[in-house]
């Protein structure tokens, strides 16, 4: 014979009770204790305090380590000219060839401030030109160079201007590179070059505009290559124009003076 097994039987007020406690409800879970709450805001602000400060020294750090590591490749690039010949001679110290590199720049600025150098530089101007390929980069690097070149000549930027542009109430930031007359029936116009770089200071649009209409600010060229290098962040919060000088007029002497000058 098959035994038969005793089945337990669970009251029906038990099996509700049961039922209707559910652990993962908040409203009969246990409060939190107020040491608790406080742990967590304490945490909160603790993150957030750690959080801000970290991105502070993030912010200052950068730009000193862009520049750190900039000069620094620039001092290895260029004493990587001559290092190697002191390399030969069994000199090593490191900064020499820098050192030199800086001498012979210089050098070559006195040589090419006399006669002579200016004539043996234009010779090589001149065979550097016939060169196909090279004359093109060479002609765009020389603009460049001449721009912020501290002897303003007929080829460098003459003035920063502001120009409207290219819709009512928007303005361009360029520069003045020359001056043309344009001819009319009636009269003549003065029209002024404006070149705009689109693409940092390498490429941009030149603009003829009329002279009256362009706002020249109180800005020198190196601070307008500045503004535009580094995308407008060096812009100065205050921009105001350039007032020109009015032509000065003759002084009158009123009679009576002249007449007790006589």
């Amino acid at each position: 014979m098959a035994e038969e097994k005793e089945s337990t039987s669970i009251p029906l007020s038990q099996a509700e009770n049961a039922c209707s406690e559910d652990p993962e409800d908040p409203a009969k879970s246990p409060p939190n204790s107020p040491n608790s709450s406080t742990r967590r805001a304490c945490c909160f602000v603790l993150q957030s305090w750690a959080s801000k400060k970290f991105m502070t020294g993030c912010v200052v750090l950068f730009p000193v380590a862009v520049t750190f590591f900039i000069t620094w490749w620039f001092i290895q690039f260029v004493d990587g000219f001559f290092s190697p010949i002191y390399s030969r001679l069994g000199i090593d110290i490191f900064g020499l060839g820098f050192i030199t590199s800086l001498v012979f720049v210089f050098l070559i600025g006195v040589f090419v401030s006399s006669w002579m150098g200016a004539t043996v530089f234009w010779l090589g101007e001149w065979f550097i030109k016939q060169m196909p390929l090279v004359r093109h980069i060479y002609s765009a690097s020389k603009q460049i160079s001449a721009a912020i070149s501290p002897d303003q000549n007929t080829t460098a930027f003459k003035e920063v201007a502001i120009i409207r542009h290219p819709r009512v109430g928007e303005y361009a930031f360029g520069f003045i590179t020359s001056t043309v007359t344009l001819q009319k029936d009636n009269e003549d116009e003065e029209l002024c070059s404006v070149f705009v770089p689109t693409n940092h200071l390498y490429i941009g649009d030149i603009f003829l505009v009329n002279s009256k209409e362009i706002i020249r600010p109180n800005l020198s060229i190196r601070e307008g290559i500045e503004i535009i290098v580094s995308g407008g962040m060096t812009m100065p919060q205050l921009i105001s124009p350039v007032e020109r000088a009015p032509p000065r007029q003759n002084e009158r002497i009123p009679l009576n003076r002249i007449a007790s000058r006589a």
